[in-house]
Order: structure tokens, then sequence, then C-alpha cells
């Protein structure tokens, strides 16, 4: 016989609040945000972001590298993991380096690569991790940067939606 609390006679709950051992462990309450330090950061974000251009062309130099490496390798788990390594990397930095677009291109890639079920559905459809690997440098080297940008649309759409629907079917596998 399966009873509730509710269907128990005489019996009171109580709710219990487990305590915040978060703020403990920081040491109390953060301190507000310190608007000269912050706009200190914004002053040098700014000051080097004439260099964001390279930069972001060495990472996609590194993503495109181990993608070549990978498709040497018959995309081998070894290579896959270096790809999916610099992917993240791409994802990570895009934002910062002004490229919001390709942040979600290399966000795609990571998730048809993170897994070993991915891997395997993509294996079957290795254009598509090329197709995600020349769009991200195509769009560093032609400085596609606005995330409403109609090619920058039209690629993440495209790219985004071939891959949630070999994802898909491959789960149903």
């Amino acid at each position: 016989m399966n009873l509730e609390i509710s269907q128990v006679p005489n019996v009171k709950s109580q709710l219990i609040t487990p305590p915040n051992v978060l703020r403990q462990k920081l040491g109390g309450k953060l301190p507000a945000a310190d608007a000269d330090a912050l706009a200190r950061a914004e002053m040098a974000l700014q000051a080097l972001s004439g260099q964001f251009q390279e930069w972001m062309e060495d990472e996609v130099n590194k993503l495109v590298a181990a993608h070549v490496a990978a498709k040497a390798a018959g995309l081998a788990d070894e290579q896959l993991n270096r790809l999916y390594g610099h992917s993240h990397d791409v994802k990570g930095l895009a934002g910062t380096y002004e490229y919001p677009a390709v942040t979600r291109l290399a966000n795609s890639l990571c998730r048809l690569i993170e897994t070993p079920e991915a891997r395997k559905a993509a294996r079957t459809q290795p254009a598509l991790i090329d197709a995600h690997v020349e769009a991200v440098r195509l769009m560093v080297r032609d400085q596609i940067k606005p995330i409403d940008h109609p090619v920058a649309v039209a690629l993440m759409s495209e790219l985004e939606s071939r891959t949630l629907k070999l994802l898909a079917s491959a789960a149903k596998d």
C-alpha cells in the first residue's frame, strides 16, 4: 500500500532548507562590482582588439590542421579529440574576438563530435564535419562578424539543422 504524507493522519510536513555552504566557502557575500575596475578591463580589452583578427586566424589554423589530421586518420577518436578541443577553443574565443556566428558554428561542430554516439553518426557523414570547419574558416577569412549577416545566418541554419537531424536519427538507432 502506497501512502502519501497527505493521506497519513496526524503527520505534519516540514520544509527543510539546506544551508548555503557556497556562500560560506566564498567567505560571505561577494562585494559589489567595482565600476573603475570594470572600466579599466574594458579599456584593456579595447586596446587588445586590434589583435583579435590575428588571434582568431591562429585558432582557425589550429582547427583546420586538426581537421586535416583527423581526416588522414580516418576520423579516429584520438584525432577527433584534438579536433573537438580546437573547436571548443574556437567556440570559447570567437565571441570575445567579435565573431558570435563562429561561436555558434563551432558549438555545432562540438556537438557533432563530442560523444561516442555522435562521432559514430558523424563518421557516416564526414562531409558535415568538413562543412563546419570550412564555414568557420571562410567566415573568419572574410571577416563575417555580425550574427545576423545573411551568409552567417544561412551557414548557421543549415549546419545546425543538419547536425540536429543527424544526431536525432542516431539517437533513434
